[in-house]
């Protein structure tokens, strides 16, 4: 069975979004991340407008859950121990 993959909503420019993309790559390891532009398709502009950056898991079994919204301030360690409180348990984090 595959890992959980993170999958990051989000758009060009906006600055919490690609803060939120570089602090799951600084993970030690980083875990599987996905990164979909709601603008790239008009339902998930629809479903998320303005709302991003939204962080969802995608489950073994093909299933998706989206997590609670992560604050801007967590990183490293914090942010690890906050994903997997949040049960995301990738393997990687």
């Amino acid at each position: 069975m595959a890992a959980p993959t993170l999958l990051l909503y989000s758009r060009q420019g906006c600055c919490l979004c690609e803060g939120l993309q570089e602090r799951l790559l600084a993970l030690e390891p980083p875990p599987a991340l996905e990164v979909l532009d709601v603008d790239s398709d008009p339902a998930l502009q629809q479903r998320y407008g303005l709302e991003v950056p939204v962080l969802a898991v995608r489950l073994a079994e093909g299933d998706l859950r989206e997590l609670p919204r992560v604050s801007p301030r967590l990183a490293g360690a914090g942010l690890a121990d906050w994903l997997r409180r949040n049960g995301f348990s990738g393997g990687s984090v």
